[in-house]
């Protein structure tokens, strides 16, 4: 995997994923940056939640889970001292889809994040990861 970030002005970068695609990130307005794109540490985040997110979805589809919608609402707190790594995250899987079996979904969460979320296993080294979800029976 490649990836390569380049300085634009002020504290402005685009990132470029080897997969070709591209995202602005800029800096709190306080450190020079003008709000231009996320934070880094929000980029975090979301591969977090994506990684996570992925690995629920495939394993319920593979549970022949009829599964509609997944959002993860991701929360966490930071080192008041730098590094100002995240200690505590919290994962909130919100699923839709129709007969979901509660215990399948909560086994999916529960392999994400001990076995396949590479994400997940690699910020869990500084910081306390934990998940819940909630089931959501669509029309």
């Amino acid at each position: 995997m490649k990836a390569r970030v380049k300085w634009l002005d002020n504290m402005s970068f685009v990132g470029e994923s080897g997969s070709g695609h591209s995202v602005v990130m800029d800096g709190a307005p306080e450190f020079g940056g003008r709000n231009l794109g996320m934070r880094p540490m929000e980029m975090l985040l979301l591969g977090l939640g994506g990684c996570s997110s992925f690995d629920v979805v495939l394993i319920l589809q593979k549970s022949k889970q009829q599964v509609l919608d997944c959002e993860v609402q991701v929360e966490a707190e930071r080192a008041d001292k730098d590094p100002k790594v995240f200690t505590r995250i919290h994962l909130h899987f919100v699923v839709s889809g129709r007969n979901l079996a509660a215990d399948k979904v909560e086994r999916a969460v529960k392999l994400s994040a001990e076995k396949y979320c590479s994400a997940s296993i690699m910020l869990g080294k500084t910081a306390e990861i934990t998940h819940d979800f909630e089931l959501h029976e669509a029309p």
